[in-house]
C-alpha cells in the first residue's frame, strides 16, 4: 500500500473503501467485494468499527482462510482478491483489496446473475439491473452500445438534411457515414448504428423513447414550483445550442442586462455550462431507460443530469484528475468532428480550471442512483418572483419558437448578437485570423454549425473579407476586417 495505513483509517467510506467489524455477517461483505470488482475496485478493512475504532480480528489466520473459502464458494466468476494482515495499534486487521475485474459482472451464486450482481454507488452497494449487467458485459467485450447495429432500419431512417447542414463542405454519402460509424455493416448490409440513430434519426423517440432532453427553470432552490420548461428532440449536436439558448433566456430574465459583465455578456458561466452539457450528451448511458437528460435551472445553481453511472473503473476523483473513458465513441467522434468537444479546455479538468480562473465556486459532481449530476453554482443569485405571472410559461415550447417567446428576450438576444459581431471584428482587426479563431473569440464552439450562422453573413455584408478570395475553401484561408467593418466597429 502506497500510503500509511493510518491515513486510510481516517478516510470516510466511499466507492472504493469500506470498513467492517468482523466476519459475523458474511453476505453484506460479499456484496461489497462483488460491487468493488464490478465498479472501480476497492479495499475492505475487517476489524474496524464504523466510528473507526480499531478492534482487530481474533485468530486472523483462521479468519483469513474462512474469508478465502467464502469468496471462492459464493462468488462467480471466480474472484481472487489480495488478502493481507496489517498490524495497527498492536492489533491485527484483515485488508481485502479488489481490482476492477476483467471477467465482470461478478455475482453471488446463491442469487444468480439476474439478482446477485452489484455495483458500488458512493459508499453503498446497488443491485445491478439487466441494462447495467449488459453494459458490464459490453465493457469487458470492448463493445459500445452506440456502435451496435440496428438491423431493422436503413439509411432512410436518418435525417440526411441535418447531417449535411452540420458537415458543410463534405459530401454526405454512404462511405462518409460509414467512416463516422453512423452506418455500420450487419449481415452484408449497411444499417444505422444505434449512435447514428441517437444523433440523427428522423424519429429518434420511436427507437429510443427516453433519448430526449428536459430543460426546466424553477422558482427558488428546489423543484416545488416550476416557472418554464421545454422538451428538446433536436439532433444531439444541435441540442447544445438549444439548451444554451434556454439557459441564456432565463439568465437574462433574472438580471439587468446592462449590468451583466461585458466579458461574457451573461450572468451565468456560459463556457463552463456548455462544456458540462456537451459532456452529459456525449457520455450519457442511452441504454438506460426511464430517464432523459435533464437540465434544471434554480435561483442559485444549474444542475445537469445524464442517465447512467460512471463507467467501470472511474470515480469522481479520477474524473477531476483528467482520467477519461469514452462511453459512446460514435457520438463522441461526431461531436469532435464538429468541434464541439473540448471547446476551451481538456474535459472536466478544464471546467475546474475555468471556474478557478473566473473566481467561481467549484462545480460539484455526484454519482446518484442511475444518473450522474453536475452542479454549477451561479456567481450571483437570479431570483424569480413567485407572484410573477406564469401563464403560458409552463407550456411545452417548440424548439423553433424559443427565441420569440418574449419580446424583451428577443431584444436582449439581438444585442448579444451585435456584441458577438463586435468580438469577431475586433479579433481580426490587427492580424488575419482563421475561422476557428474568430468563432472562439465570439465564444462559439462549432465551425460547421456556426460558420454559416455567424461568419458568412459578415462576409456577405462586406464587414470581413477573405485573405485568399480566389480560393474560398483553401486550408490556408484567413479572414480580416474590411474598411466597411472598421467603420461599423467604430460606430458600434
Amino acid at each position: 500500500m502506497n500510503r500509511p495505513f493510518t491515513e486510510i483509517l481516517n478516510e470516510p467510506e466511499s466507492k472504493t473503501l469500506e470498513f467492517k467489524r468482523n466476519l459475523s455477517s458474511p453476505t453484506p461483505l460479499l456484496k461489497t467485494l462483488v460491487a468493488f470488482a464490478n465498479s472501480a475496485g476497492g479495499r475492505l478493512v475487517l476489524g474496524v468499527t464504523d466510528d473507526r475504532k480499531v478492534l482487530g480480528i481474533e485468530s486472523p489466520l483462521d479468519e483469513e482462510e474462512r474469508l478465502a473459502n467464502l469468496i471462492a464458494d459464493s462468488i462467480s466468476p471466480r474472484l481472487v482478491p489480495n488478502i493481507e494482515m496489517m498490524t495497527v495499534q498492536g492489533k491485527t486487521l484483515l485488508v481485502v483489496e479488489v481490482f476492477l475485474s476483467g471477467t465482470r459482472p461478478h455475482f453471488l451464486k446463491a442469487e444468480g446473475i439476474d439478482r446477485g450482481a452489484y455495483v458500488r454507488l458512493g459508499s453503498t452497494n446497488r443491485q445491478a439491473d439487466p441494462q447495467l449487467i449488459a453494459e458490464l458485459q459490453r465493457g469487458v467485450a470492448g463493445v459500445s452500445f452506440d456502435a451496435l447495429p440496428m438491423p431493422d432500419l436503413d439509411i432512410d431512417a436518418l435525417d440526411l438534411k441535418a447531417i449535411q447542414e452540420d458537415f458543410q463542405g463534405r459530401t454526405v454519402d454512404k462511405p462518409m457515414l460509414q467512416s463516422l460509424r453512423i452506418l455500420v455493416k450487419d449481415q452484408g448490409r449497411l444499417v444505422p448504428s444505434q449512435g447514428g440513430i441517437l444523433l440523427y434519426a428522423k424519429e429518434r423517440r420511436l427507437h429510443f423513447d427516453d433519448a430526449w432532453i428536459q430543460c426546466g427553470r424553477f422558482i427558488g432552490n428546489d423543484k416545488a414550483d416550476i416557472f418554464d420548461h421545454i422538451d428538446l428532440l433536436d439532433p444531439l449536436p444541435h441540442a447544445v445550442e438549444s439548451i444554451m439558448l434556454f439557459l441564456k433566456k432565463h439568465a437574462m430574465r433574472g438580471a439587468d442586462f446592462s449590468e451583466i459583465r461585458r466579458k461574457d455578456l451573461w450572468s451565468i458561466p456560459v463556457n463552463i455550462l456548455r462544456e458540462v452539457i456537451i459532456n452529459a450528451l456525449v457520455h450519457a448511458d442511452y441504454s438506460h431507460r426511464g430517464t432523459p437528460t435533464r437540465i434544471a435551472f434554480f435561483d442559485n445553481r444549474i444542475e445537469v443530469e445524464s442517465p447512467g453511472l460512471l463507467l467501470p473503473g472511474l470515480t469522481v476523483e479520477e474524473l477531476k484528475r483528467g482520467v477519461s473513458q469514452i462511453r459512446n465513441p460514435v457520438i463522441a467522434r461526431v461531436f469532435r468532428e464538429l468541434d464541439l468537444v473540448e471547446q476551451w479546455g481538456s474535459g472536466i479538468p478544464g471546467i475546474f480550471r475555468q471556474a478557478k480562473a473566473e473566481k467561481l465556486q467549484d462545480p460539484i459532481i455526484e454519482e446518484l442512483a442511475g444518473r450522474v449530476r453536475f452542479t454549477v453554482p451561479l456567481p450571483k443569485i437570479l431570483p424569480l418572483s413567485r407572484t410573477q405571472s406564469r401563464k403560458g410559461e409552463t407550456s411545452r415550447l417548440k424548439a423553433q419558437s424559443r427565441a420569440q417567446s418574449n419580446k424583451q428576450v428577443s431584444e436582449q438576444v439581438s444585442e448579444q448578437v451585435s456584441e458577438q459581431v463586435a468580438m469577431i471584428l475586433k479579433a481580426c482587426s490587427n492580424t488575419p485570423k482563421t475561422k476557428i479563431d474568430l468563432l472562439k473569440a465570439a465564444g462559439l464552439a462549432s465551425v460547421y454549425l456556426n460558420y454559416q450562422r455567424h461568419l458568412l453573413p459578415l462576409l456577405e455584408k462586406g464587414l470581413i473579407e477573405r485573405t485568399i478570395p480566389e480560393k474560398p475553401n483553401s486550408r490556408l484561408q484567413k479572414y480580416r476586417i474590411s474598411k466597411k467593418g472598421i467603420k461599423f466597429l467604430k460606430s458600434s
